[in-house]
């Protein structure tokens, strides 16, 4: 007779199956997918932060982003003179007869620098403490909207000026001007007020076509109003200068679907 009743004499207890804990599977598993969400984040983020935390300092934010885009437009500039130096050595009629072509074309492009007499437009928000006794409908008649900066910009080409700028940018075919909070923004640029917008030309010409623009007169007038109060301030000048276009000169647009 045996201790163990149920059990044959010299048999060892059966082996039960090892279990496997569902950690040693899971826990590389999830390494593996963090892993590959790193270096996800990482190439579409640019070395940028893909959740950059509120900003609060306007300034702050329109500085950085400007300083990003000097070091872009430097980079374009120089790899344009790289461009430049390299054809001039390249002896064949056809490149000359192309870059004949494009020269021809830069003045109108905006590509040339313009300096002359013209006139200094500068637009401005309401003061601050008028902006805060109102609501936020009639905050609107007291900020500078893009289509201000438009209507301006519209008047002193009708009255002839041969170049014109916004923020000392030089304004071209496809700039754009968009409102984006209380800033505009030039090819995607975000600028703060005060706007300056520059003109050269015949500045009795300028001034005429402002005078006459309707548009631009409601504006002087709401600016003459102590209760709107919104900026304007307009001076002749003897030397206005106009850099030119140093932007991209990539045109984008749609295409029609086959």
């Amino acid at each position: 007779m045996t201790d163990h009743p149920h059990k044959a004499p010299g048999h060892a207890p059966a082996r039960q199956p090892r279990r496997i804990s569902p950690w040693r599977i899971g826990t590389p598993l999830v390494i593996l997918v963090c892993g590959g969400l790193f270096v996800v984040s990482a190439q579409n983020s640019g070395g940028t932060d893909l959740r950059p935390g509120r900003y609060t300092d306007l300034a702050a934010l329109t500085g950085t982003e400007k300083q990003r885009v000097d070091r872009l437009t430097a980079q374009v500039a120089e790899t344009d003179a790289e461009v430049s130096r390299l054809t001039q050595r390249v002896d064949d009629t056809t490149v000359r007869r192309y870059k004949h072509q494009v020269d021809e074309l830069k003045d109108p492009a905006g590509l040339v620098a313009h300096t002359g007499p013209g006139v200094k437009i500068t637009l401005a928000d309401a003061p601050e403490d008028k902006l805060e006794r109102v609501g936020d409908d009639a905050a609107n008649l007291l900020v500078v909207h893009q289509q201000d900066v438009q209507a301006v910009v519209n008047a002193l080409w009708r009255g002839g000026a041969s170049a014109v700028t916004i923020q000392g940018h030089r304004v071209v075919s496809t700039t754009g001007i968009k409102c984006s909070g209380s800033t505009i923004q030039l090819q995607g640029v975000p600028y703060p007020q005060p706007f300056v917008i520059e003109a050269v030309g015949d500045v009795d010409d300028l001034v005429g076509s402002l005078d006459a623009d309707p548009y631009v007169t409601t504006y002087r007038d709401q600016a003459a109003d102590p209760d709107i109060a919104i900026g304007w301030d307009m001076e002749a000048s003897s030397h206005i200068t106009a850099p030119a276009y140093a932007g991209l000169r990539d045109l984008t647009y749609a295409r029609p679907l086959d």
